[in-house]
């Protein structure tokens, strides 16, 4: 196992990831749409956030939020669920890790791993050698960097909050020299049209969401629990041996500062098992530097 840096992936992660999203798959029946009325998601619609959402649930109770307004709601109890990308395999973490991790209580009741392929998507009637400018998500530019510049090395870009508001932001545009990278689901909802998908599609190319709920899942036998421990660098070592003579198999480690000196960090510790498993449990009961985000199903 090695530590990885800002949250960094493995490739063989990556290429695990890609053999397990091959196709949309319904969460296990302990997070069923019955549990909940509504779904929170990053707004506006037609983000990758939204596809992911009606990859898991369908097309019913989903609420496009703020980034605040959503991490508002989730705290506040005023919906069931709230789907966070968390993860990619070309950045590491992305900024909303820190608002999960700044919530007062979290319960991650599920992951969703998905390998993307953009579109870039435009007004009808635009063509390729039309665009001077192309708008995206700061992450999507990093995950369409070698196409943009092989393809459009001379587009001026422009950052925008979502794939959502960067289609949103194209479809309100009076020209058509705009395009925006984003799903393709942007397109019906802004009536759009997509000039090229699959961009850099493949394994290289795989974002992760946690859903945040309420109630914990039951064990599946092939679970995952993401921890938080909070320590001074010198604990790090230790605390990784405990793992190991638990017989607990560490699968991941994101670092994160720890916003108060220079010689401690936030480690987020992903671990092979369920709290309720023995092993897991004892080891729990004996390590008090460290914070259950949650337990739920494997995915890859």
């Amino acid at each position: 196992m090695n530590r990885r840096p800002a949250g960094a992936a493995r490739g063989s992660d990556a290429i695990g990831i890609a053999r397990a999203v091959a196709g949309p798959a319904a969460l296990t029946a302990t997070q069923s749409p019955a549990m909940a009325a509504r779904t929170a998601y990053l707004g506006p619609a037609g983000s990758w956030t939204h596809q992911a959402c009606l990859d898991l649930y369908g097309a019913d109770g989903l609420v496009p939020l703020s980034r605040e307004a959503l991490f508002a709601a989730y705290a506040d109890g005023k919906v069931e669920r709230a789907c966070v990308p968390v993860a990619t395999s070309v950045v590491g973490l992305t900024p909303y890790m820190e608002d999960v991790l700044a919530l007062p209580r979290v319960v991650v009741v599920a992951e969703y791993p998905k390998m993307l392929g953009y579109s870039l998507l435009a007004r009808p009637g635009t063509r390729r050698e039309d665009i001077k400018e192309v708008h995206a998500h700061p992450v999507a530019f990093e995950e369409v960097r070698p196409w943009l510049e092989r393809e459009m090395p001379g587009a001026r870009r422009v950052p925008a909050a979502s794939g959502g508001a960067a289609a949103q932001a194209v479809a309100a545009s009076a020209t058509q020299d705009k395009a925006s990278f984003g799903p393709r689901v942007g397109a019906s909802v802004y009536q759009l049209v997509s000039l090229a998908d699959g961009i850099e599609e493949g394994p290289h190319n795989v974002t992760r969401w946690w859903v945040l709920g309420r109630d914990m899942p039951a064990p599946t036998g092939k679970d995952k629990t993401s921890l938080l421990a909070c320590i001074p660098d010198a604990r790090l070592a230790p605390l990784l041996a405990d793992f190991a003579q638990a017989g607990v198999p560490i699968l991941t480690i994101y670092e994160r500062p720890a916003r108060k000196t220079l010689d401690a960090h936030r480690y987020v510790v992903e671990v092979a098992g369920h709290v309720r498993d023995d092993a897991l449990a004892g080891l729990l009961a004996r390590q008090g530097e460290l914070r259950v985000l949650g337990s739920y199903p494997r995915r890859y």
